[in-house]
């Protein structure tokens, strides 16, 4: 016979718990992380790579509103989330190992300056993201990324503009704005998604 379902059991996250012989909760076994673990660092990486290749190639381009950045700074915008996500998944060292990793392919494809520049900034903010995402995560994953993203990209962007030789401040409204464009465009609809199937499972 089936076990049967407790609808109780169920956590905000998604989880779910079946009643076993005497009453007693048995969770279900969890999926492998591995394989998105490795998603996850391969998402980082390239996105890392990419964004110090598109810099190197454009420079500074139009933002929006008047304001300029470089023209990887969307894409860096999209790296600080998936930041978030492979320490998620695997851990502070192997974050700062994707940094690494990074910072020598951008040496190869976008010059050394820039993988200094780019290494250094991702150091620093993480020591940043170490103050701010970590304590927040437990209080909710959208809450965390938006406040680690601000903190990370203030940091982040002003030691890359420093490092890589452009001039900050002409550059670092543009950043800002960039970067808080590709954080929400990918927290808002998870936080939809997530909102819809809470509300599903209640229904």
């Amino acid at each position: 016979m089936l076990p049967h379902l407790r609808p109780e059991a169920f956590s905000t996250e998604l989880s779910t718990a079946f009643t076993g012989r005497g009453g007693d909760y048995i969770a279900p076994p969890r999926p492998p992380r591995r394989p998105l673990s490795v998603l996850a660092v391969a998402c980082f990486v390239t996105a890392a790579i990419a964004a110090n290749v598109l810099t190197s190639r454009y420079g500074l381009v139009p933002a929006g509103f008047g304001l300029a950045c470089t023209a990887g700074t969307w894409a860096a915008g999209i790296v600080l989330l998936l930041r978030d996500w492979v320490h998620d998944l695997a851990g502070r060292r192997v974050v700062l190992g994707c940094v690494a990793a990074g910072a020598a392919a951008t040496a190869v494809t976008a010059g050394p300056r820039l993988a200094l520049a780019s290494g250094l900034a991702f150091a620093v903010s993480e020591l940043a993201d170490l103050i701010v995402y970590q304590p927040l995560r437990r209080r909710g994953w959208a809450k965390a990324v938006l406040a680690s993203g601000v903190v990370g990209a203030l940091v982040d962007t002003t030691v890359f503009l420093a490092v890589a030789g452009f001039t900050i401040w002409p550059a670092l409204p543009g950043q800002m704005f960039a970067k808080a464009t590709a954080t929400l465009a990918v927290v808002v609809p998870v936080v939809v998604v997530r909102a819809v199937l809470r509300y599903r499972q209640r229904a």
